[in-house]
């Protein structure tokens, strides 16, 4: 990433999804060593509100004022590392957490993302079965879902459908089954599993990148969910799939993002400890994560 250091934000909201185990990634990514791999700055916690497990009538959604107070509130706090010249790595929780750092980049300009998830998140209320946000935070960081979430502080769409890039996703046959809306019929340009591994990862995230950083954006975001890795080295998730990107080809990716200086940030979700009994993973997670976010 361009300019200054990286200073962690931690995010531990589950409140897009509950409450066994995700909140607790933040302690232990940071237990495992993580801001020493990264040479970051903790710059703080950022609490969220009281886990609600009643969907709200109105909304279809879990916990959707608790959503829009985090979101406004984790905003802030990206934005004042922002403002500082440094580069956030803001470590959820789950995928929600994404509304409130584009908030924070919304605020200050036009800025793309890359989307790495094996998920398109990108449900609508009536078609997601629990109302978690986190299934559908693509949808609501687009200008897609009830607005209070959809609308932050009337600022409609956070980040623009042609300044997204949805990488590695694997899920469109369950999404279709269960009536998700169709992230193929928008302007979001997806690069799904089937693509990366027709085309080699080196070629795929090429064509990702060339959307993000184009001139007129201000740079770009990045997402990663943990479960756009490989079930097979990634099973402390809690929606697991088959199939995902390697932890080669996940590294090759950040540090391809990374080494265009367009980055300007990134957060993590979705990676559980509880699921991990040994440790092996997030050793793993932290070793790679180091070696992508520092030697590009």
């Amino acid at each position: 990433m361009s300019g200054g250091g990286y200073a962690v934000i931690e995010a531990p909201s589950v409140l897009g999804l509950f409450p066994r185990g995700v909140e607790h990634l933040p302690d232990a990514l940071l237990g495992a060593g993580l801001a020493d791999a990264l040479d970051a700055r903790r710059a703080g916690r950022v609490e969220p509100p009281p886990y609600e497990p009643r969907r709200d009538p109105a909304t279809g959604l879990l916990n959707p004022a608790g959503l829009r107070d985090y979101a406004r509130q984790l905003a802030d706090a990206t934005g004042e590392v922002l403002d500082g010249g440094e580069k956030p790595v803001v470590l959820g929780g789950d995928c929600s957490i994404l509304l409130g750092n584009l908030l924070a980049l919304n605020r200050r300009g036009r800025f793309g993302l890359l989307f790495l998830d094996g998920h398109a998140d990108f449900y609508q209320p009536e078609a997601e079965p629990n109302g978690e946000a986190a299934s559908m935070d693509l949808a609501l960081a687009t200008g897609r879902g009830p607005r209070v979430l959809a609308d932050l502080d009337g600022r409609g769409a956070l980040v623009r459908d042609e300044d997204v890039v949805a990488f590695g996703r694997r899920d469109a046959e369950e999404a279709e089954a269960a009536g998700s809306q169709r992230i193929e019929d928008t302007g979001v340009a997806v690069i799904d599993l089937a693509t990366v591994r027709d085309l080699g990862v080196d070629r795929a995230v090429g064509d990702a990148l060339q959307r993000v950083v184009r001139p007129e954006l201000d740079g770009f975001w990045i997402h990663v969910d943990c479960d756009v890795l490989d079930d097979a080295v990634m099973p402390a998730v809690d929606y697991r799939m088959p199939g995902g990107l390697s932890w080669d080809e996940l590294e090759s990716v950040l540090a391809a993002a990374i080494a265009t200086g367009r980055a300007v940030g990134l957060e993590l979700t979705i990676f559980n400890p509880a699921l991990d009994t040994d440790g092996v993973i997030i050793r793993t997670l932290v070793a790679r994560l180091g070696r992508a976010l520092r030697n590009a």
